[in-house]
């Protein structure tokens, strides 16, 4: 069995060799106590873990980005990205504190969703319907046009196929059931959110419009060089289809693939408009005092659903730079003043600490605290359905 560096270097070998990333350093000492050999139970603590390895890796990278070149700016300093005057993710001493000590609540075997959607092959014009298929993949059919947000197919997210969170339900619309598919939004590079098998499936389909965050375009097409990618720095914006505009925004995150590519490619939030209708897309954000969900409030008012990450989110002394608790999101809800919200990025893949049903209740208190009907901010389930009036 595995150590943990054995993981680490797994995934390592895997990027380096498979899928041909830059090499990254297993030079990392491990400070658990010597020569101690992990458990089982914490061998499978880590290697749920993996979708979080970069945000703690120290290893210098080469000068410069290895997926960017372009001018500096309030958020690229030449060679990493970064959340202009917010909080940096917690160092590696953190990481190993929170995976080795902190308890974490068990899930179900399977947590299965009582929906599944058949979607139709498009909507009118001045409709809107919303599939959610599972953690931060959502289905927007508007404008006779389909969308996908973060679309993951796969049974794991993560570097290798034998390790990493697995899913606890299937995807709420099978892949043979998916509608063509126009467009594809990539709001980050996490395993969990751009998963390149999944990608290339839609790709030698239906030949969709990708656009994602500077960086990733060249993540994508390191596996598939034919893949076309738009890539877009946040405040630029592309028409997609005539009267389909989709905007760029900030996410208060962070990026990693390997052990030093730490922030090498931009993380980005993303707003569609068409006839009328504007869908805001959060990705993957901690609050971050709320700056960026004021500067989008501002630039795009009246938003009618804005799509707010619940989940992943225990415990707070680790996650808080880089996600959400339902609270977080209520309050994201109330700054960017949107008619609806939806909320994703939980039952899934089990992430973090908190029990899996534990993020719909804390949403419900928050939505309660505050007096909001809770029709307006639904925790979907993956096949739940939401059609705009």
């Amino acid at each position: 069995m595995f150590g943990f560096i054995g993981i680490w270097c797994a995934g390592a070998f895997w990027n380096i060799h498979v899928n041909r990333l830059p090499k990254p350093s297993c030079r990392t000492r491990i400070p658990v106590g010597g020569q101690r050999v992990l458990s089982r139970r914490h061998f499978l603590t880590l290697a749920a873990a993996l979708p979080h390895l970069g945000a703690t890796s120290t290893a210098r990278a080469n000068p410069g980005s290895f997926y960017y070149k372009g001018p500096l700016s309030d958020h690229f300093d030449g060679r990493r990205f970064f959340n202009p005057g917010g909080d940096r993710p917690r160092g590696f001493g953190d990481f190993l504190r929170w995976r080795l000590s902190e308890r974490s609540e068990p899930w179900p075997e399977v947590y299965p969703s009582p929906f599944q959607d058949v979607p139709p092959p498009r909507v009118g014009k001045h409709d809107l319907r919303i599939s959610f298929v599972g953690h931060a993949t959502f289905l927007i059919q508007t404008g006779n046009r389909n969308i996908l947000t973060d679309p993951i197919w796969s049974e794991r997210a993560s570097p290798v196929p034998f390790a990493g969170p697995r899913r606890y339900n299937p995807p709420g619309v099978s892949f043979d059931n998916l509608p063509p598919i126009d467009a594809v939004l990539i709001s980050h590079n996490h395993y969990d959110h751009l998963d390149v098998h999944t990608l290339v499936r839609l790709w030698e389909r239906d030949r969709p419009r990708i656009v994602a965050p500077l960086g990733n375009d060249t993540i994508i097409r390191t596996h598939n060089p034919r893949v076309e990618v738009t890539a877009l720095d946040w405040g630029e914006d592309i028409e997609l289809a005539p009267g389909l505009q989709v905007f760029a925004e900030p996410a208060h995150h962070w990026s990693a693939r390997a052990t030093n590519d730490r922030n090498h490619a931009l993380w980005a939030s993303f707003v569609l408009r068409n006839a009328g209708r504007s869908i805001y897309f959060a990705g993957d954000t901690g609050f971050g005092g709320g700056r960026h969900f004021q500067e989008i409030g501002e630039r795009h008012r009246s938003l009618d659903i804005a799509l707010l990450p619940i989940g992943a989110y225990e415990p707070r002394w680790f996650m808080a730079p880089q996600h959400m608790n339902p609270e977080d999101a209520v309050r994201a809800f109330r700054i960017l003043k949107a008619k609806y919200a939806l909320g994703f990025h939980w039952g899934t893949f089990k992430m973090t600490n908190e029990a899996v049903d534990q993020p719909p209740r804390d949403l419900a208190a928050a939505l309660q605290n505050l007096s909001i009907s809770p029709r307006r901010f639904i925790a979907m389930r993956p096949g739940q359905v939401w059609a705009g009036s």
